[in-house]
């Protein structure tokens, strides 16, 4: 039996966490209501493997992939390449100040393919970041790619289906669009990619919801995937090209945002298996990232970082472990005395654990990541909002971002 004065403390905590209970339990519904929604409104890259040619042929595609120091990734990429079943097709790598031994990988995957082309870059303007540059070499110098009628940009860490690049061009021609990116099917072998991965990403896609991107509207969400964007070359060329984003880190919210305002069409769908990635090698680099990336998805704003963080820990953190509490409270208190307040306790708090349960499964789902990492997940986002709040701390500092062997120091806004 609990002492006298417990158990009046007990039930006012109980009361308190039942509250929170309920509040889990509405937000997990309207969060499984807009996932599942968002995720039916738009199809997926593996639906365009059953799109029939366009009726004036296949188009030409040139690949551009910029690589700086991708020993490591080069070799897989170039093989998936090789691998692709589109008929016309061209790519072109731009070795960006490399000196480890990305050409050498890259030479021995290529073999005599001769569709592949090597472009060297030594240096990069002040003036430029480094990847918009890279890539602008590689579409200005190559012949292949002046010549195509489509233009793909990708990372050096992705592989590619098979059916990839036909699936896609089918859905850019099908959905009558200007550029297609698609969001990769990421990774899950190291502990990061397990535990802040899904989390960092499903934070990402709260703020730029899969369906309202894919809207016909200037009201829309300006939002693309800076490992696969694939271009009409006439749309490209009239938003200005990479010349237009040269100073940009993310580079791919800038395009969207030229798309936008230019009033075309641009589309974003989940790869599906088609376009898989293994964004970063290290936690650290996972860090240094995704704050990157936070940093300039907030537009640079302090104050929305933390606050970003703030909500991040009550929804994901803060509401499963009330749940968790008040479940145990209410075992507690109907052993101890079986009231009306411990059985409410029990219900909402068994409930609430259960509907976020399946709400965290079905964004893990969606991410293809293995369903027992949704256990985890608040610690990921305790992990994420860490990398928020260091954001914006390195805002309030004006500390630089390291990025592929250059620092860019970000003006908070």
């Amino acid at each position: 039996m609990l002492p006298r004065a417990v158990p009046l403390l007990v039930d006012i905590l109980l009361i308190a966490l039942t509250a929170l209970a309920a509040a889990t339990i509405i937000y997990c519904v309207m969060l499984i209501i807009r996932v599942r929604t968002s995720l039916s409104r738009v199809p997926t890259a593996r639906s365009g493997i059953s799109l029939p040619a366009p009726a004036d042929g296949w188009p030409s595609v040139c690949i551009v992939v910029p690589a700086h120091n991708e020993e490591r990734v080069i070799g897989a990429l170039a093989e998936s390449l090789r691998n692709q079943d589109y008929p016309h097709l061209r790519i072109v790598f731009a070795l960006d100040r490399c000196d480890d031994g990305t050409e050498a990988s890259l030479r021995a995957a290529i073999g005599d393919d001769d569709r592949f082309e090597i472009i060297h870059i030594e240096c990069c303007p002040d003036d430029w970041a480094g990847k918009t540059h890279a890539v602008w070499r590689g579409v200005h110098d190559s012949h292949g790619a002046n010549e195509a009628d489509l233009l793909l940009f990708t990372d050096a860490d992705t592989t590619f289906d098979p059916a990839c690049v036909r699936a896609a061009v089918a859905l850019l021609h099908t959905r009558r669009l200007d550029m297609l990116s698609l969001l990769s099917t990421l990774s899950s072998r190291q502990w990061w990619e397990l535990v802040a991965q899904p989390a960092a990403a499903f934070e990402l896609m709260r703020h730029f919801p899969i369906h309202r991107v894919n809207i016909e509207s200037r009201s829309r969400p300006a939002f693309a995937n800076g490992q696969f964007m694939l271009f009409r070359s006439d749309a490209y060329r009239q938003i200005g090209g990479h010349e237009h984003v040269k100073d940009e880190l993310l580079e791919d919210m800038a395009f969207a945002k030229a798309l936008r305002t230019a009033g075309m069409r641009n589309g974003l769908m989940l790869a599906d298996g088609m376009l898989h990635c293994r964004m970063y090698g290290s936690w650290d680099a996972h860090r240094r990232g995704w704050k990157r990336i936070f940093i300039e998805c907030a537009k640079r704003r302090p104050a929305r970082l933390r606050a970003w963080a703030l909500r991040l820990v009550v929804t994901d953190v803060v509401l499963p472990a009330a749940s968790a509490l008040c479940l145990i409270l209410g075992v507690v208190e109907i052993r101890s005395d079986s009231s009306a307040v411990g059985w409410a306790g029990v219900l909402l708090g068994a409930a609430a654990i259960a509907s976020w349960l399946v709400a965290i499964s079905v964004i893990h789902r969606a991410q293809r990541a293995p369903w027992w990492s949704a256990l985890l997940h608040p610690t990921g986002a305790w992990l994420t909002a860490r990398i928020l709040r260091s954001a914006a701390a390195d805002l309030d500092a004006g500390r630089g971002v390291v990025w592929a062997g250059r620092t860019y120091v970000r003006e908070r806004q």
